[in-house]
């Protein structure tokens, strides 16, 4: 089957981008992407007033900080997804896709959200026909390690 210029890395980091921008809650946090590649995703996140969970220390709220790293590792799956669908038709491989969602999510949080600009990175583990398991990180402005994730994905 000849494949269709959807297939093309460019196309499809620009698919998800599109389906990024599409998602109110990602928004409403105020989340932006920086990167989609192959090999990871970055996003970042300002801190705002209305994000706080410690009043009394100015820390990112723990909910944040686990979205953010759910946002970041759904990208990095619905890129794997791309790569491992490839074979399909482009209605079949949107159907797939729209299919996406978090099975599980697994947050270590390692020291508090202090920052003004907190980084999520996402890396592939592993791309089935039906899950895929993504690695996330966040930073703060500073490099300072705050947490780290593990999701699982439905993506088939």
């Amino acid at each position: 089957m000849p494949h269709s210029d959807t297939d093309s890395p460019d196309a499809q980091h620009q698919a998800v981008r599109q389906l990024f921008e599409r998602i109110p809650f990602n928004a409403y946090l105020g989340i932006e992407l920086d990167e989609v590649s192959r090999e990871r995703v970055v996003m970042h996140l300002p801190m705002k007033h209305e994000l706080i969970g410690n009043f009394f220390h100015g820390i990112l709220h723990g909910g944040v900080i686990a979205s953010l790293l759910d946002v970041v590792g759904g990208a990095m799956a619905m890129i794997g997804a791309f790569e491992k669908h490839q074979h399909l038709s482009a209605e079949e491989r949107a159907l797939r896709l729209s299919r996406l969602g978090t099975i599980d999510l697994r947050v270590d949080y390692l020291r508090p959200g202090r920052g003004e600009r907190f980084s999520a990175s996402a890396t592939l583990l592993r791309s089935g026909n039906k899950v895929a398991v993504v690695r996330s990180e966040l930073l703060n402005e500073h490099g300072v390690l705050i947490a780290v994730g593990t999701g699982t994905y439905l993506c088939g």
